[in-house]
C-alpha cells in the first residue's frame, strides 16, 4: 500500500511537472512569435517620445523580457513588463502602423490573441 502512494505521487508529481515544463514552452514560443512579429512589422515604436523602427523596437523589448524573464510566466506578462510603458518615465510605448496610433500592449494583446486562435484545432 506505501509502495502504491509512493508510486501514484510520482506519478502525480511528474504529470506535474510535465505540464509546467509544457505550459512554460508555450509561452516561449508566444513570445518568441510576438518578438518576430514586432520585428517583421514595418511599425513605428514612440518611446519617451522617440520614433524607433521595427528592429529596434524589437530589440528593446527582448532587452526587457530578458531583464524581467524571473517574473514571466505568460505571454501577458511579457507583453505587462516589456511592452506596456517605460520603467523611466511610466510613459506608454505606442505603435503607428499603417496611420494608426495605439497603445504597444493593446496592439499586441490583439496579436497574442489571433496567434492563439490560429494554433486551436478547427472545432474546438
Amino acid at each position: 500500500m506505501l509502495i502504491h502512494r509512493a508510486a501514484t505521487g510520482l506519478l502525480f508529481l511528474f504529470i506535474l511537472l510535465s505540464f509546467r515544463v509544457s505550459s512554460e514552452a508555450g509561452t516561449t514560443e508566444e513570445i518568441a512569435s510576438l518578438l518576430l512579429f514586432v520585428e517583421q512589422s514595418g511599425c513605428t515604436f514612440i518611446r519617451n517620445g522617440n520614433h524607433y523602427d521595427a528592429f529596434k523596437a524589437r530589440e528593446h523589448l527582448e532587452k526587457k523580457y530578458n531583464y524581467y524573464k524571473e517574473r514571466i510566466t505568460t505571454a501577458e506578462d511579457f507583453i505587462q513588463y516589456s511592452a506596456t510603458k517605460s520603467m523611466m518615465t511610466g510613459e506608454p510605448y505606442r505603435v503607428i502602423c499603417n496611420g494608426v496610433s495605439l497603445n504597444t500592449s493593446d496592439w499586441l494583446l490583439v496579436e497574442l490573441d489571433k496567434l492563439r486562435t490560429a494554433e486551436k484545432p478547427a472545432g474546438r
